[in-house]
Protein backbone atom coordinates (compact mmCIF):
# COMPACT_ATOMS: atom_id res chain seq x y z
CA UNK A 1 0.00 0.00 0.00
CA UNK A 2 1.18 3.49 -0.90
CA UNK A 3 0.26 5.54 2.11
CA UNK A 4 1.60 8.75 3.14
CA UNK A 5 0.72 10.32 6.53
CA UNK A 6 -0.09 14.03 6.30
CA UNK A 7 0.58 16.73 9.42
CA UNK A 8 -1.73 16.36 12.20
CA UNK A 9 -2.76 18.77 15.00
CA UNK A 10 -3.49 15.73 17.84
CA UNK A 11 -4.00 11.90 18.14
CA UNK A 12 -7.40 10.84 17.12
CA UNK A 13 -7.81 9.88 21.37
CA UNK A 14 -7.06 13.59 21.81
CA UNK A 15 -10.99 14.05 20.24
CA UNK A 16 -12.89 11.00 21.64
CA UNK A 17 -11.96 8.93 18.23
CA UNK A 18 -11.39 5.09 17.86
CA UNK A 19 -7.74 5.12 15.96
CA UNK A 20 -8.42 1.69 14.82
CA UNK A 21 -11.23 2.85 12.28
CA UNK A 22 -8.33 4.86 10.19
CA UNK A 23 -6.85 1.62 9.36
CA UNK A 24 -10.13 0.53 7.94
CA UNK A 25 -10.49 3.44 5.92
CA UNK A 26 -7.37 2.41 4.66
CA UNK A 27 -8.18 -0.93 3.44
CA UNK A 28 -11.22 0.31 2.10
CA UNK A 29 -10.20 2.63 -0.28
CA UNK A 30 -6.75 0.23 -1.09
CA UNK A 31 -9.88 -2.12 -2.54
CA UNK A 32 -11.45 0.66 -4.09
CA UNK A 33 -8.13 0.90 -6.00
CA UNK A 34 -7.30 -2.36 -6.52
CA UNK A 35 -10.69 -2.69 -8.04
CA UNK A 36 -9.69 0.15 -10.48
CA UNK A 37 -12.72 2.28 -9.51
CA UNK A 38 -10.66 5.03 -7.97
CA UNK A 39 -6.78 6.07 -9.18
CA UNK A 40 -6.16 6.67 -5.41
CA UNK A 41 -7.24 8.49 -2.55
CA UNK A 42 -6.38 11.27 -0.19
CA UNK A 43 -8.26 12.64 3.05
CA UNK A 44 -8.19 15.12 6.02
CA UNK A 45 -10.39 14.83 9.24
CA UNK A 46 -11.07 16.78 12.41
CA UNK A 47 -13.06 17.07 15.44
CA UNK A 48 -13.47 20.54 17.34
CA UNK A 49 -11.24 22.31 14.78
CA UNK A 50 -8.13 19.74 15.31
CA UNK A 51 -7.22 17.39 12.46
CA UNK A 52 -6.13 14.30 13.48
CA UNK A 53 -6.38 12.41 10.61
CA UNK A 54 -4.68 13.26 7.43
CA UNK A 55 -2.76 11.12 4.45
CA UNK A 56 -2.92 9.89 0.98
CA UNK A 57 -3.22 6.53 -0.74
CA UNK A 58 -1.88 5.36 -3.90
CA UNK A 59 -0.18 6.64 -6.82
CA UNK A 60 -0.19 10.31 -7.83
CA UNK A 61 -0.12 9.54 -11.96
CA UNK A 62 -2.73 7.66 -14.14
CA UNK A 63 0.32 5.74 -15.92
CA UNK A 64 1.27 2.41 -14.26
CA UNK A 65 4.96 2.91 -14.94
CA UNK A 66 5.17 5.83 -12.40
CA UNK A 67 5.11 5.01 -9.09
CA UNK A 68 5.22 8.57 -7.63
CA UNK A 69 2.83 8.50 -4.37
CA UNK A 70 -0.12 10.01 -4.14
CA UNK A 71 0.88 13.37 -1.15
CA UNK A 72 -1.42 14.86 0.94
CA UNK A 73 -0.49 18.51 0.16
CA UNK A 74 -0.93 17.16 -3.92
CA UNK A 75 -3.84 18.93 -5.56
CA UNK A 76 -7.32 18.14 -7.10
CA UNK A 77 -9.90 19.56 -8.99
CA UNK A 78 -12.69 19.94 -6.35
CA UNK A 79 -15.61 20.59 -8.92
CA UNK A 80 -18.80 21.18 -7.37
CA UNK A 81 -17.54 21.75 -3.71
CA UNK A 82 -17.27 25.22 -5.43
CA UNK A 83 -20.78 25.78 -5.52
CA UNK A 84 -20.34 25.34 -1.30
CA UNK A 85 -17.80 28.35 -1.19
CA UNK A 86 -19.94 30.55 -4.04
CA UNK A 87 -22.61 30.25 -1.73
CA UNK A 88 -20.87 31.53 1.32
CA UNK A 89 -20.07 34.19 -1.09
CA UNK A 90 -23.68 34.84 -2.02
CA UNK A 91 -24.27 34.95 1.90
CA UNK A 92 -21.60 37.73 2.33
CA UNK A 93 -23.65 40.17 0.07
CA UNK A 94 -26.48 39.53 1.65
CA UNK A 95 -24.96 40.30 4.69
CA UNK A 96 -24.15 43.18 3.78
CA UNK A 97 -26.59 44.48 2.53
CA UNK A 98 -26.35 44.49 -1.82
CA UNK A 99 -28.48 41.65 -2.07
CA UNK A 100 -31.52 39.70 -0.53
CA UNK A 101 -31.67 35.71 -1.34
CA UNK A 102 -35.92 36.59 -2.77
CA UNK A 103 -34.42 38.99 -4.85
CA UNK A 104 -35.81 38.65 -8.29
CA UNK A 105 -32.15 37.54 -11.03
CA UNK A 106 -33.76 40.20 -13.30
CA UNK A 107 -33.40 42.50 -11.08
CA UNK A 108 -29.49 42.35 -11.28
CA UNK A 109 -29.23 40.65 -14.97
CA UNK A 110 -31.00 41.74 -17.72
CA UNK A 111 -31.54 39.05 -20.05
CA UNK A 112 -33.82 37.37 -16.48
CA UNK A 113 -35.98 40.28 -16.51
CA UNK A 114 -38.46 38.74 -19.02
CA UNK A 115 -40.76 35.31 -19.19
CA UNK A 116 -40.43 32.66 -17.98
CA UNK A 117 -37.11 33.64 -15.99
CA UNK A 118 -38.51 36.46 -14.31
CA UNK A 119 -39.61 34.58 -11.64
CA UNK A 120 -36.60 33.04 -10.93
CA UNK A 121 -35.09 34.25 -7.85
CA UNK A 122 -31.17 34.04 -5.86
CA UNK A 123 -33.00 31.70 -3.69
CA UNK A 124 -33.93 29.17 -6.10
CA UNK A 125 -30.61 29.34 -7.83
CA UNK A 126 -28.74 28.27 -4.70
CA UNK A 127 -31.07 25.68 -3.81
CA UNK A 128 -31.41 24.45 -7.71
CA UNK A 129 -35.07 24.87 -7.67
CA UNK A 130 -34.96 27.53 -10.36
CA UNK A 131 -36.76 25.54 -13.23
CA UNK A 132 -33.63 25.66 -15.72
CA UNK A 133 -32.74 22.39 -16.99
CA UNK A 134 -30.32 20.21 -14.99
CA UNK A 135 -27.08 19.17 -15.32
CA UNK A 136 -28.42 15.67 -16.56
CA UNK A 137 -30.89 17.06 -19.30
CA UNK A 138 -29.37 15.46 -22.12
CA UNK A 139 -29.60 12.23 -21.02
CA UNK A 140 -33.14 12.86 -20.04
CA UNK A 141 -34.56 15.28 -23.33
CA UNK A 142 -33.69 13.77 -26.34
CA UNK A 143 -32.02 16.64 -28.99
CA UNK A 144 -31.74 18.76 -25.84
CA UNK A 145 -28.87 21.59 -25.84
CA UNK A 146 -27.01 22.60 -22.70
CA UNK A 147 -26.57 25.90 -21.84
CA UNK A 148 -22.79 25.13 -22.08
CA UNK A 149 -23.26 23.78 -25.64
CA UNK A 150 -25.29 27.29 -26.51
CA UNK A 151 -22.69 29.54 -24.91
CA UNK A 152 -20.16 27.32 -26.81
CA UNK A 153 -22.23 28.16 -30.29
CA UNK A 154 -22.53 31.87 -29.56
CA UNK A 155 -18.79 31.93 -29.01
CA UNK A 156 -17.91 30.63 -32.30
CA UNK A 157 -19.93 33.00 -34.36
CA UNK A 158 -19.45 35.81 -31.82
CA UNK A 159 -18.32 39.09 -33.78
CA UNK A 160 -16.92 41.89 -31.74
CA UNK A 161 -18.95 44.53 -34.41
CA UNK A 162 -22.19 43.37 -32.45
CA UNK A 163 -21.28 44.97 -29.39
CA UNK A 164 -20.35 43.75 -25.83
CA UNK A 165 -20.97 39.80 -25.82
CA UNK A 166 -24.02 38.17 -24.10
CA UNK A 167 -23.71 34.61 -23.71
CA UNK A 168 -26.55 34.55 -20.94
CA UNK A 169 -29.16 35.50 -23.55
CA UNK A 170 -27.83 33.09 -25.76
CA UNK A 171 -27.73 30.01 -23.51
CA UNK A 172 -31.36 31.39 -22.36
CA UNK A 173 -32.84 30.06 -25.55
CA UNK A 174 -33.50 27.25 -24.84
CA UNK A 175 -35.75 27.94 -21.59
CA UNK A 176 -36.79 26.30 -18.79
CA UNK A 177 -38.33 22.87 -18.11
CA UNK A 178 -40.54 23.60 -14.66
CA UNK A 179 -41.86 26.41 -13.01
CA UNK A 180 -39.45 27.87 -9.93
CA UNK A 181 -39.80 25.41 -6.64
CA UNK A 182 -41.35 22.76 -9.13
CA UNK A 183 -38.89 20.18 -8.71
CA UNK A 184 -34.91 20.19 -7.29
CA UNK A 185 -32.68 19.69 -10.37
CA UNK A 186 -29.20 20.06 -9.74
CA UNK A 187 -28.04 22.87 -12.29
CA UNK A 188 -24.43 23.85 -12.22
CA UNK A 189 -26.04 27.04 -14.66
CA UNK A 190 -27.40 28.28 -11.95
CA UNK A 191 -24.11 28.77 -9.67
CA UNK A 192 -22.70 30.32 -12.95
CA UNK A 193 -25.14 32.95 -12.55
CA UNK A 194 -24.32 33.08 -9.44
CA UNK A 195 -20.88 34.37 -10.05
CA UNK A 196 -22.15 36.97 -12.87
CA UNK A 197 -24.36 38.35 -9.75
CA UNK A 198 -21.35 38.50 -7.91
CA UNK A 199 -19.42 40.03 -10.48
CA UNK A 200 -22.17 42.98 -11.23
CA UNK A 201 -22.40 43.79 -7.67
CA UNK A 202 -19.04 44.14 -6.46
CA UNK A 203 -17.58 45.00 -9.59
CA UNK A 204 -14.92 42.74 -9.84
CA UNK A 205 -15.01 38.85 -10.70
CA UNK A 206 -16.53 36.58 -8.83
CA UNK A 207 -13.08 34.77 -8.59
CA UNK A 208 -11.33 37.95 -7.40
CA UNK A 209 -14.18 38.52 -4.89
CA UNK A 210 -14.19 34.98 -3.76
CA UNK A 211 -10.39 34.82 -3.44
CA UNK A 212 -9.93 38.19 -1.83
CA UNK A 213 -13.05 37.87 0.82
CA UNK A 214 -12.63 33.65 1.62
CA UNK A 215 -9.85 32.07 0.30
CA UNK A 216 -7.00 34.52 1.45
CA UNK A 217 -8.43 35.49 4.89
CA UNK A 218 -8.71 31.54 5.66
CA UNK A 219 -4.73 30.80 4.92
CA UNK A 220 -6.07 28.58 1.85
CA UNK A 221 -3.05 28.71 -0.06
CA UNK A 222 -3.42 26.31 -2.07
CA UNK A 223 -6.43 27.11 -3.26
CA UNK A 224 -7.04 28.78 -6.67
CA UNK A 225 -9.05 28.97 -9.50
CA UNK A 226 -5.89 28.84 -12.12
CA UNK A 227 -2.78 26.74 -10.55
CA UNK A 228 0.27 27.91 -10.45
CA UNK A 229 3.22 26.75 -12.04
CA UNK A 230 3.63 25.32 -8.53
CA UNK A 231 0.65 24.03 -7.98
CA UNK A 232 0.85 22.36 -11.23
CA UNK A 233 3.80 20.63 -10.14
CA UNK A 234 1.85 18.69 -7.35
CA UNK A 235 -1.41 18.40 -9.00
CA UNK A 236 -2.61 14.99 -9.45
CA UNK A 237 -2.18 13.53 -13.22
CA UNK A 238 -5.63 12.02 -14.37
CA UNK A 239 -5.08 11.33 -18.26
CA UNK A 240 -2.85 12.18 -20.71
CA UNK A 241 -4.91 15.52 -21.76
CA UNK A 242 -4.61 16.99 -18.75
CA UNK A 243 -0.61 16.10 -18.39
CA UNK A 244 0.21 17.78 -21.26
CA UNK A 245 -1.77 20.37 -19.56
CA UNK A 246 -0.13 20.41 -16.33
CA UNK A 247 3.42 20.19 -18.04
CA UNK A 248 2.31 24.03 -20.36
CA UNK A 249 1.44 25.39 -16.96
CA UNK A 250 4.85 24.69 -15.13
CA UNK A 251 6.90 25.38 -17.95
CA UNK A 252 4.72 28.54 -19.12
CA UNK A 253 4.60 27.00 -22.72
CA UNK A 254 0.54 27.70 -22.77
CA UNK A 255 -0.49 27.81 -26.50
CA UNK A 256 -2.56 30.45 -28.02
CA UNK A 257 -6.15 31.03 -26.97
CA UNK A 258 -8.19 31.44 -30.17
CA UNK A 259 -10.87 34.15 -29.82
CA UNK A 260 -13.87 31.79 -28.56
CA UNK A 261 -11.54 30.32 -26.05
CA UNK A 262 -10.71 33.61 -24.72
CA UNK A 263 -14.22 34.32 -24.50
CA UNK A 264 -14.92 31.53 -22.63
CA UNK A 265 -12.51 33.46 -19.57
CA UNK A 266 -15.63 36.12 -19.24
CA UNK A 267 -17.91 33.09 -18.03
CA UNK A 268 -17.57 32.64 -14.24
CA UNK A 269 -16.50 29.97 -12.65
CA UNK A 270 -18.32 29.61 -9.62
CA UNK A 271 -20.07 26.30 -10.57
CA UNK A 272 -16.88 24.03 -10.19
CA UNK A 273 -13.85 25.90 -11.13
CA UNK A 274 -11.84 26.13 -7.93
CA UNK A 275 -8.83 23.43 -7.81
CA UNK A 276 -7.30 22.93 -3.41
CA UNK A 277 -6.25 20.06 -1.32
CA UNK A 278 -7.49 18.38 1.52
CA UNK A 279 -5.77 20.22 4.09
CA UNK A 280 -6.73 23.83 2.94
CA UNK A 281 -10.36 22.54 2.76
CA UNK A 282 -10.43 21.67 5.95
CA UNK A 283 -10.15 25.13 6.64
CA UNK A 284 -13.17 26.38 4.88
CA UNK A 285 -15.38 23.64 6.57
CA UNK A 286 -14.36 24.47 10.00
CA UNK A 287 -15.06 28.18 9.22
CA UNK A 288 -18.42 26.59 8.68
CA UNK A 289 -18.30 24.58 12.11
CA UNK A 290 -17.54 27.16 13.96
CA UNK A 291 -20.00 29.42 12.39
CA UNK A 292 -18.56 31.59 10.28
CA UNK A 293 -15.03 32.30 12.07
CA UNK A 294 -11.92 30.57 11.84
CA UNK A 295 -9.52 31.92 14.55
CA UNK A 296 -9.69 35.74 14.67
CA UNK A 297 -10.91 35.44 11.13
CA UNK A 298 -14.23 36.54 10.44
CA UNK A 299 -15.92 35.50 6.99
CA UNK A 300 -19.71 35.54 7.51
CA UNK A 301 -21.74 35.63 10.77
CA UNK A 302 -23.80 33.14 12.60
CA UNK A 303 -27.25 33.71 11.09
CA UNK A 304 -25.49 33.60 7.55
CA UNK A 305 -24.09 30.07 7.93
CA UNK A 306 -27.24 28.66 10.13
CA UNK A 307 -29.68 30.29 7.02
CA UNK A 308 -27.16 28.00 4.48
CA UNK A 309 -27.02 25.22 6.87
CA UNK A 310 -30.84 24.61 7.71
CA UNK A 311 -32.94 22.38 6.00
CA UNK A 312 -35.05 24.88 3.78
CA UNK A 313 -37.19 21.97 0.87
CA UNK A 314 -39.69 19.88 2.22
CA UNK A 315 -41.76 18.02 -0.32
CA UNK A 316 -39.55 19.00 -3.25
CA UNK A 317 -39.18 15.81 -5.45
CA UNK A 318 -35.88 14.89 -6.99
CA UNK A 319 -35.78 12.82 -10.39
CA UNK A 320 -31.99 13.86 -11.75
CA UNK A 321 -29.62 10.43 -12.48
CA UNK A 322 -32.32 8.67 -11.96
CA UNK A 323 -33.26 9.44 -8.64
CA UNK A 324 -37.26 8.93 -7.25
CA UNK A 325 -36.97 11.11 -4.40
CA UNK A 326 -40.30 12.74 -3.36
CA UNK A 327 -38.62 14.73 -0.33
CA UNK A 328 -35.09 16.26 -1.11
CA UNK A 329 -33.56 17.43 1.56
CA UNK A 330 -31.39 20.49 0.94
CA UNK A 331 -29.85 23.64 2.22
CA UNK A 332 -29.24 26.74 0.62
CA UNK A 333 -26.16 26.14 -1.21
CA UNK A 334 -25.45 22.69 0.54
CA UNK A 335 -26.72 18.86 0.41
CA UNK A 336 -28.39 17.80 3.63
CA UNK A 337 -29.97 14.31 2.45
CA UNK A 338 -31.10 11.87 5.46
CA UNK A 339 -32.17 8.63 5.72
CA UNK A 340 -30.72 5.01 6.12
CA UNK A 341 -27.54 5.22 4.17
CA UNK A 342 -25.61 7.44 6.13
CA UNK A 343 -24.33 7.00 9.83
CA UNK A 344 -23.78 10.97 10.64
CA UNK A 345 -26.25 13.07 12.69
CA UNK A 346 -29.31 14.80 11.78
CA UNK A 347 -28.39 18.34 10.84
CA UNK A 348 -25.27 17.29 9.20
CA UNK A 349 -24.51 19.09 5.64
CA UNK A 350 -21.99 18.53 2.54
CA UNK A 351 -21.51 18.64 -1.00
CA UNK A 352 -19.75 16.30 -3.34
CA UNK A 353 -17.63 17.07 -6.43
CA UNK A 354 -17.41 15.22 -9.71
CA UNK A 355 -14.51 12.79 -9.94
CA UNK A 356 -14.82 13.01 -7.01
CA UNK A 357 -14.38 14.70 -4.18
CA UNK A 358 -16.62 15.34 -0.80
CA UNK A 359 -16.77 17.62 1.81
CA UNK A 360 -18.72 16.55 5.16
CA UNK A 361 -19.91 18.71 8.35
CA UNK A 362 -21.45 17.10 11.23
CA UNK A 363 -22.31 20.05 14.04
CA UNK A 364 -23.40 17.55 16.39
CA UNK A 365 -20.48 15.85 16.93
CA UNK A 366 -17.68 19.02 15.33
CA UNK A 367 -16.45 16.56 12.81
CA UNK A 368 -15.58 17.68 9.93
CA UNK A 369 -14.06 15.44 6.97
CA UNK A 370 -12.85 16.22 3.01
CA UNK A 371 -11.29 13.60 0.84
CA UNK A 372 -10.59 13.16 -2.84
CA UNK A 373 -11.27 9.56 -4.25
CA UNK A 374 -10.57 10.24 -8.22
CA UNK A 375 -12.72 7.80 -10.40
CA UNK A 376 -10.73 5.71 -12.93
CA UNK A 377 -13.55 6.07 -15.37
CA UNK A 378 -16.66 8.21 -15.87
CA UNK A 379 -18.51 6.00 -13.22
CA UNK A 380 -19.98 7.17 -9.89
CA UNK A 381 -19.29 5.36 -6.85
CA UNK A 382 -21.00 5.10 -4.12
CA UNK A 383 -18.73 2.98 -2.07
CA UNK A 384 -15.89 5.84 -2.94
CA UNK A 385 -18.00 8.56 -1.03
CA UNK A 386 -21.25 7.23 0.92
CA UNK A 387 -19.75 3.86 2.30
CA UNK A 388 -16.27 6.17 3.43
CA UNK A 389 -18.60 8.74 5.34
CA UNK A 390 -19.86 5.56 7.55
CA UNK A 391 -16.36 4.32 7.90
CA UNK A 392 -15.03 7.70 9.02
CA UNK A 393 -17.90 8.72 11.36
CA UNK A 394 -17.98 5.16 12.65
CA UNK A 395 -14.80 6.09 14.73
CA UNK A 396 -16.24 8.50 17.29
CA UNK A 397 -16.27 7.79 20.51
Amino acid sequence: MLHTLGNTDCSPAEVGYDASRIGVLHSHFQNLIDDKKIQAASYCVSRYGKTFMHGAIGPRSYREDRTEPLLPATVHNIASITKAITSVAIAKLVEDGFIRLDIPVGTILEPFNVEPFSKIDIYSLLTHTSGLFPDCAGSMIPYHKSYWQLIEEYFDKYNPEEGKPDWISAALSCGVNKKVGEEWQYCSFGFCILGEIIKKITGVTAEQYIEEQILKPLGMKDTMWEPTPELAARFIIRNERKEKRLHDLIHGTQPELSPAEKLWETVSSTGGGLVSTPADLILFANMLLSMGTLGDTRIVGRKAVEKLTTRTLYGVPDYCWGNNVKDRSYGIGLDMRQGPAFLYSEGSYFHEGAGACCMAIDPAEQLAAVWFVPFTDDNWYAEGLFNVTNIIWSGLI
